[in-house]
């Protein structure tokens, strides 16, 4: 016996890990007796109507046809005598890159400028505490990457570039919990990545594989068109058959460095706005319907928005970017002198705020007055405006603020509310900090999301600024079949940093697709 079905539960019973079982087996008449299993394919929230259900589709088998949870299992070979590939970065793009290599017999070296992701933690205190930004460990930079340290979302649109249950089956196997194997938007959160990272560390040095931290590419060793490999800050070079870049959305010095080597980048789209901040009581009353508070049960609510601005005559997106229910805004600057912004949660997302980023498009033809700096332009509009956020605001990590309806209104805030955001807020008028057309189609956008979402336009709200880094400013060029650099051989532009992923498990995806790529063309060869 095998089957599929849908059976809806009540909040308590779909999310009280005691009640979930018992419930489903009620639901569908089953005896729990050993001789029929039910495996949750997956859970989501139907908040439509005021009485409140979870959707939750499941598959029912026969004791004799049950399998594992997951098929995946951490059985590696000993890949320390084989050819090596190097990688440079160790976010999600790296680490499954490397595990990926490992599989296919190949032995990974990731160097990673910033710490393990244990020594990362006083880094980042020290940001929140003491205005200090180390431009090699902190919030994007260091074991991890970015994600490490973000709200920990798993949910990707990207699921014709790879396998996302296999992904999601290799974090489970090193230590996640099941429940990301069936929740519609999976979550493991910021207080848990760091384990789950440190594992997945583990894996990769108990195979053979390296990983050294504190090492930051300065340059790379090159022979006409192709690449042999890399350079660091201390004079070692470390030389592989490919090299895998896989350095995050906020390298800038490899952006710069891959300019000055002639090696072919471009400028790419982006998008740049601000975070704004709720209660998260607001956010459960609008999308909940609840007068009082959602109970013990449901998850904190969340939303997803988007609004065509219409500006000097033309459209323009205005979107909301990383929501983090019951989460925290953080200072995700790489340098001292700029403010940049970004939103985490923890797993159980029990923040009395709800925060996202709202951004505006901004295209090539934003940036022309930086055309001097050719494919880096965009880099260089972006870092501008993180500049002169942190001038207004004092030349700390203090962020400019401005509570929403004084935003929309063009008021100045005379005082700003509670914030999670550790290192502080400043008032000010946030069209000092934003170009023109950014503040227009946020003002634009926030007067749409208002119709949209009752009470969500309200001066018990406030923005801070700048969110900057939702994706990179540059695009790496690689052959779409090879995913090899359209110009220089054996380098192989991976996830977001290269402008080819956004999030964690889209970039877990595209570095095992390099891996794979690496090995089909270059791995066993006399070309190595």
């Amino acid at each position: 016996m095998k089957k599929t079905i849908e059976v809806q539960l009540s909040p308590q019973e779909a999310f009280d890990e005691r009640a979930f079982k018992p419930a489903l087996f009620e639901k569908l008449g089953i005896k729990d007796d050993g001789n029929v299993f039910i495996n949750p394919l997956k859970r989501s929230v139907d908040a439509r109507a005021k009485n409140i259900r979870v959707n939750v589709l499941v598959e029912i088998v026969s004791a004799g046809e049950a399998t594992a949870k997951i098929t995946y299992r951490k059985e590696y070979p000993n890949v320390s005598n084989a050819q090596p590939v190097i990688i440079v970065g160790a976010g999600p793009a790296g680490l499954f890159a490397a595990i990926r290599l490992i599989e296919l017999g190949v032995k990974p070296i990731i160097l990673e400028r910033g710490k393990d992701v244990q020594a990362r933690r006083r880094d980042i205190a020290a940001i929140n505490k003491d205005h200090i930004v180390n431009p090699e460990s902190n919030y994007c930079f260091g074991e991890g990457g970015a994600g490490t340290y973000s709200d920990g979302k798993l949910y990707t649109r990207s699921k014709k570039r790879g396998d996302v249950r296999r992904i999601l089956e290799i974090m489970v196997a090193h230590g996640a919990s099941d429940e990301i194997l069936f929740d519609a938007h999976p979550h493991i959160g910021t207080n848990k990545l760091p384990k789950l990272v440190a594992e997945l560390r583990e894996s990769i040095l108990q195979a053979g594989g390296e990983i050294h931290f504190n090492t930051r590419v300065t340059d790379f060793i090159l022979t006409q068109d192709e690449v042999k490999g890399v350079i660091t800050q201390s004079g070692d070079r470390h030389e592989g058959f490919s090299v895998i870049l896989a350095t995050g959305h906020s390298a800038r010095d490899i952006f710069q460095l891959l300019n000055e080597r002639k090696i072919l980048i471009e400028a790419k789209p982006f998008a740049l706005g601000v975070r704004v901040e709720h209660a998260q009581s607001l956010i459960d009353k609008i999308q909940y319907h609840c007068e009082i508070d959602r109970g013990p049960y449901l998850p904190a609510s969340s939303y997803a928005l988007v609004h065509q601005a219409k500006l000097n005559g033309m459209e323009r997106g205005v979107f909301s970017f990383c929501m983090c229910p019951g989460g925290f805004i953080v200072p995700a600057a790489t340098a001292p002198g700029e403010v940049v912004v970004n939103g985490m949660s923890p797993s159980r997302r029990d923040s009395k705020y709800a925060n996202s980023g709202i951004v505006v498009a901004v295209e090539e033809a934003d940036f022309k007055a930086y055309q001097k700096h050719g494919p880096l332009g965009g880099m260089y509009f972006q870092a501008e405006i993180e500049r002169k956020a942190c001038e207004i605001a004092g030349g700390r990590q203090t962020a400019p603020a401005q509570r929403l309806m004084d935003f929309v209104e063009r008021k100045t805030s005379m005082n700003l509310l509670e914030t999670s955001y550790q290192p502080g807020l400043l008032a000010v008028d946030m069209r000092e900090v934003l170009p023109t057309f950014i503040s227009e189609g946020l003002r634009q956008g926030f007067q749409n999301f208002g119709g949209k979402m009752k009470g969500y336009l309200t001066n018990e709200a406030q923005i801070v600024g700048v969110e900057s880094r939702t994706s990179s400013p540059v695009r790496i060029p690689r052959n779409k079949e090879t995913l090899e650099h359209v110009k220089t051989k054996r380098l192989f532009p991976c996830a977001e940093g290269a402008g080819y992923a956004g999030g964690i498990v889209s970039a877990a995806m595209d570095g095992e697709r390099c891996a794979e790529a690496v090995v089909k063309i270059y791995a066993n060869t006399n070309k190595s």
